[in-house]
Formats: structure tokens, sequence, C-alpha cells
């Protein structure tokens, strides 16, 4: 069972209508990797996901929980003082900010082999990890 770690953004498009196409295929590819049990996530991403959904987007805070529920029965990666440490040393040797960098090792601490980021390089690989822009076809 190959698993798929999300990014936030991805996830934003899930519920962000200004950009039919694009949450259109946010959407089917939760639902494919949420039906497989193939999805992951961390806690970061939650964080982000809440703050962008309730600041940005102005949805209110319970509906952004309960949504925040459903993805917590996902697997998600915490974020620990290792998970840090990994990440400033992954930031330094490729040119990253340190939020994408947590978003790759927690990607890699959890066994995903894809990536679904626009953050990010469309194809750049860490070791097993490759990163997927989900929207190259949706822009």
């Amino acid at each position: 069972m190959p698993l798929a770690f999300f990014d936030t953004n991805v996830l934003v498009y899930c519920v962000d209508p200004r950009s039919p196409a694009k949450q259109a295929a946010a959407r089917e590819l939760v639902a494919r990797h949420a039906a497989a049990a193939e999805g992951v996530l961390s806690t970061q991403v939650l964080i982000e996901l809440y703050s962008v959904l309730t600041r940005k987007h102005r949805i209110a805070p319970d509906t952004v929980r309960a949504l925040l529920d459903g993805y917590s029965a996902w697997q998600v990666v915490d974020t620990d003082l290792r998970l840090v440490q990994s990440a400033l040393d992954t930031a330094q040797a490729h040119g990253l900010s340190i939020f994408d960098a947590m978003v790759v090792e927690a990607a890699q601490r959890s066994g995903a082999v894809t990536l679904y980021t626009e953050d990010l390089q469309h194809g750049r690989r860490f070791g097993d990890l490759t990163l997927v822009d989900p929207f190259r076809a949706a822009a």
C-alpha cells in the first residue's frame, strides 16, 4: 500500500471554490487516497490548514475543526524535536524553507512515496519520496 503525504495547499483547494479545476483535482485525489487508507499528513499540516481556512478563507472554526477531525483519522506524523532537527539539516542542504523541509521530513518519516504539493518542484526526489504537483494539468 503506497502512502501519499498531503501538503496543506492541496487540502485547502478541497474547500476553495475559486479554482474549480484545482478543487476537483484535489477532491478526487483526497477521496481516492482516503478510500484506500493511503493518506498521510502531519500535525504541522493540520495546524496550517486550520489557520488558512479560518483566517484567509473565513470559514467558521467549528466547521474547520470538524474537517480536521476527519483528517485526523489518517496517519498523522507528529512534529517533535527530532523532526525539527532533521528538517533544519534538510533546509540547509537543499535550500528549502524550514516549513517545506518539515513537510518533506514528515513525509519521509511516514514512509510515503509521494508528496502532493504545489509549493515545491514537481518531480524532485528526496530518497524514495517523489514530489508531485497534482495541479499541473489543472492550471
